[in-house]
């Protein structure tokens, strides 16, 4: 399950620097906030942390850090679908599930995290 959301997720990253896969037209709102994320670099900076996150799932190392940082990325694609373009929903609540299960996958690891 890690390499398969590892392989997922470095085919997306890697999209945001070489844009091989068509971008579908959005709704007018959704695509002025994403031109804005785009001219900041904000889109790179995601596939920079979707690429790493990939790395360590697939090499199972560090992969329990890189699912919590991944969440951030997660949570944001699926509130700027629910709030701006709520059609295409689809492939930011396959992200989040996959994230949460990677989550599940390393929940032994966070024990000394969550002790009081």
């Amino acid at each position: 399950m890690r390499i398969l959301f590892g392989v997922f997720l470095l085919f997306f990253g890697f999209d945001h620097f070489f844009n091989y896969i068509p971008f579908p037209e959005m709704a007018p709102k959704a695509d002025a906030y994403f031109a804005s994320l785009s001219s900041t670099g904000v889109m790179q900076m995601v596939g920079v942390v979707e690429i790493v996150s990939a790395l360590a799932f697939i090499f199972n190392k560090y992969g329990a850090l890189m699912a919590v940082i991944l969440m951030s990325v997660s949570i944001n694609a699926v509130l700027f679908h629910i709030s701006l373009d709520p059609a295409k929903i689809y492939g930011a609540l396959m992200l989040l599930i996959l994230n949460i299960s990677m989550l599940y996958f390393y929940r032994n690891q966070y024990n000394q995290l969550l002790k009081a």
